[in-house]
């Protein structure tokens, strides 16, 4: 069965399986969920197409998650200012107002809603708007054209590792060097400085210091962070690890490149 695509060229889109046909509106025939679609939490969706917004409300609600729509970005700014917060944003950057990029770097900026994923949805598709995607603090980039099916799988690893990082993390602080890291309060210091990390800069750190000494290659941390396998491209990663060292200034030198390898977490302080 072909998986079900979706434009953001075309106004109106059917949600039923298959390809998407203009003109149609979304079925709201009640879909009842399996045993693996149990309430999974609230996704605000950011999108000002209404054929579109209506086909990823369908989409999310048929999985089991609860929705919010915001067609603007003011108007989104808004509803992430009301309790509940979200476990997930649907974020499209050519909004008519205040565009996607800037939405996220208040979502970043808030201490409210610094920790919520952002998946950004965009017909932006040059390289240079995912980098700067990325720099601002999306969590993931699907661009449109998109399946539906990927989507909805890129959202549901999403929410499983920043679900694995509460779990995960420990009550203890790990300090190395200049850096200092409370895995239970998901925060980290730089000569005492705080630093702001997304959920997924925060995870990626975690795990290169966890295992420090020992390279990662490209595809490990695509799997174990990202939770994600080759379908994601190699170079996401390195726009991360570049934008981690950044905000870690002097301490970004403790992530080192094995050219053609991968990354690696230094085994010792020098002396």
């Amino acid at each position: 069965m072909n998986s079900q695509m979706i434009s953001g060229a075309t106004r109106g889109a059917s949600t039923v399986e298959g390809r998407v046909s203009a003109g149609a509106e979304p079925k709201r025939a009640s879909v009842p969920p399996t045993r693996e679609q149990a309430v999974s939490g609230l996704v605000v969706i950011v999108e000002d197409e209404a054929d579109i917004a209506n086909a990823l409300e369908y989409n999310f609600e048929r999985e089991g998650f609860q929705t919010r729509k915001a067609a603007t970005g003011r108007a989104a700014l808004e509803l992430l200012g009301r309790d509940p917060l979200p476990d997930l944003i649907v974020l499209d950057l050519m909004l008519p107002d205040v565009s996607g990029t800037e939405v996220c770097r208040h979502v970043r900026m808030n201490d409210r809603t610094r920790h919520v994923p952002v998946l950004m949805l965009t017909a932006k598709a040059e390289e240079i708007d995912r980098v700067v995607g990325f720099e601002v603090g999306a969590d993931d980039y699907v661009t449109k054209p998109f399946s539906v099916r990927e989507l909805m799988l890129r959202a549901r690893a999403i929410l499983r590792r920043a679900h694995a990082s509460e779990v995960e993390a420990g009550s203890g602080e790990q300090v190395f060097g200049r850096l200092r890291i409370d895995s239970g309060g998901h925060r980290a210091w730089v000569d005492g400085q705080e630093v702001s990390l997304t959920a997924l800069e925060f995870r990626l750190l975690t795990t290169l210091m966890g295992r420090r000494g020992r390279v990662q290659t490209r595809d490990t941390l695509l799997e174990d962070v990202w939770d994600m396998s080759g379908d994601v491209t190699t170079r996401t990663v390195d726009t991360h690890v570049k934008r981690l060292r950044q905000k870690l200034g002097t301490a970004g030198i403790y992530i080192e490149t094995l050219r053609g390898v991968g990354y690696r977490f230094r085994a010792q302080l020098d002396e």
